[in-house]
């Protein structure tokens, strides 16, 4: 694909968009943004002002060209003016014309409520908050689709990468076995010290070199034996669940189990342990999503968070031809890993935007329906009055885990989603390995968050 004669409807034309959000994925997208042909960023809407303005500066603006606005009034000024505006709350940009509202706080009510401003606007929707997405996406596509306009993830996230490798992997004919992506940090083990290091966190690993080859042995031996080595290190994440129930609900592809199997495993294991148990593989079945935790040595390559598909070596002629090009393919010669290391944060959502204003198409499903739930459980008794809070940058609720199950309405005695329960209080006792459901929560009488998950199950799951 040529993504420059793709784009060509840009030669002439300015795509304008305005971001919510001044973190590190804003950030990165501030200032890849001023090296694309076509594309202006000229809005950024952030509760604390400073880091919006900061973001600017940072891009290489000067300070003189940032107007921190608090009135239509003044932004429209501003915006006329072609001045960086900066802004805490939307309401004051939301008239201006500008084409695509990428939504990057991070946090659900606001991510919500911004998101279907920004509908309302008639701007395409750009979104990077997947805790909105795991909740309340699919409502959000169907307002976009009907008023004719994109409701898209964003490219630099994995959702949007893996389906635009599911999808050209079916344009081209594969029979897919899974898809999924890496987890966030790598497991690095040095076996110098026989240690292994995930970020900022490290452990003994006594016992890894025996189980650093699979061999002839069966993946879910070494998969276990690897799991228990490095059971000091956290091998499940919610944000990973979060994005890959994204991906779920975008593609179809299902998932196995409700944590996922998320084996520490190295790349060029991927299409061994990632197939069916049938074909010598982890999984109960062929066609779903799951998560690894790449091992690797210091010197060896990391997938980077990226993205990956197996597929099977149907053409047995063709496939030897490609294993001996390098091809990741397993040990049966039955299937292939193809893969794409990377997910570059806002440094590549750029397509996404373009493909958005010039295009009218999302890089995500094309209509997305609810398969599935990001949901949790407790891992101990949990009393009344607790606070269910997510913290950190993996969203852990204390004594809640992260799990996905079959969609349904958000009511009664149905699980809540995870990022509704955020900041609720429990109404009850709740026993330890209990899925948490919505009457276990005393859930706030009116946000935008309850209000659109309603829509969503009255359109997708209308009771009967």
């Amino acid at each position: 694909m040529n993504y420059q004669t793709l784009f060509k409807a840009a030669q002439g034309r300015t795509v304008r968009a305005a971001i919510s959000g001044a973190g590190e994925f804003g950030t990165s997208f501030i200032f890849q943004s001023r090296r694309v042909p076509g594309l202006d960023v000229p809005i950024i809407v952030n509760r604390t002002v400073q880091r919006g303005i900061d973001a600017f500066r940072y891009a290489g603006f000067a300070a003189d060209d940032i107007v921190v606005c608090d009135s239509a009034a003044t932004a429209i000024k501003a915006f006329e003016a072609g001045r960086r505006i900066v802004v805490a709350e939307p309401s004051p940009v939301m008239e201006l014309p500008f084409d695509v509202f990428i939504e990057g706080t991070g946090s659900p009510e606001t991510g919500a409520r911004y998101g279907e401003n920004a509908l309302d606007h008639g701007k395409h929707l750009v979104m990077v908050s997947k805790e909105v997405d795991s909740v309340v996406g699919c409502i959000l596509a169907e307002k976009a689709r009907r008023a004719g306009i994109v409701y898209t993830p964003a490219d630099g996230d994995q959702p949007s990468l893996l389906i635009g490798l599911i999808t050209w992997a079916q344009a081209i004919g594969l029979n897919l076995l899974s898809a999924g992506k890496s987890s966030e940090y790598d497991f690095v083990y040095d076996p110098k010290t026989s240690v292994v290091t995930s970020l900022d966190r490290s452990t003994p690993a006594p016992g890894m070199d025996a189980v650093w080859e699979l061999g002839g042995r069966s993946v879910v031996e070494v998969a276990a034996r690897r799991g228990d080595i490095l059971a000091a290190l956290p091998q499940h994440a919610v944000p990973d669940l979060c994005e890959m129930a994204h991906v779920v609900n975008a593609t179809g592809l299902g998932f196995d189990t409700p944590s996922f199997h998320a084996p520490i495993c190295r790349i060029s294991e991927i299409p061994d342990m990632m197939v069916s148990r049938d074909m010598g593989g982890l999984l109960g079945r062929n066609g779903v999503v799951d998560v690894f935790n790449c091992l690797r040595k210091p010197d060896e390559l990391s997938m980077a968070g990226g993205v990956y598909v197996v597929a099977a070596c149907e053409d047995a002629k063709s496939w030897e031809v490609l294993r001996l090009k390098g091809h990741v393919v397993n040990r049966s010669r039955t299937a292939v890993m193809l893969y794409h290391p990377a997910h570059l944060l806002g440094v590549e959502t750029a397509t996404s935007v373009l493909a958005a204003a010039l295009l009218g198409q999302s890089t995500g499903g094309e209509r997305p329906r609810p398969h599935c739930d990001l949901a949790g459980r407790t891992t101990r008794a949990l009393a009344a009055g607790t606070v269910l809070k997510a913290q950190g940058h993996h969203h852990v609720i204390d004594g809640v885990e992260g799990i996905l199950v079959d969609g349904g309405r958000a009511e009664a005695s149905s699980p809540i989603p995870y990022y509704m329960a955020d900041g609720c209080t429990l109404a009850r006792d709740v026993p330890a390995g209990t899925v948490v459901t919505c009457d276990m929560v005393a859930m706030p009488a009116d946000t935008r968050l309850g209000r659109l998950r309603r829509e969503q199950d009255d359109l997708f799951h209308p009771r009967s």
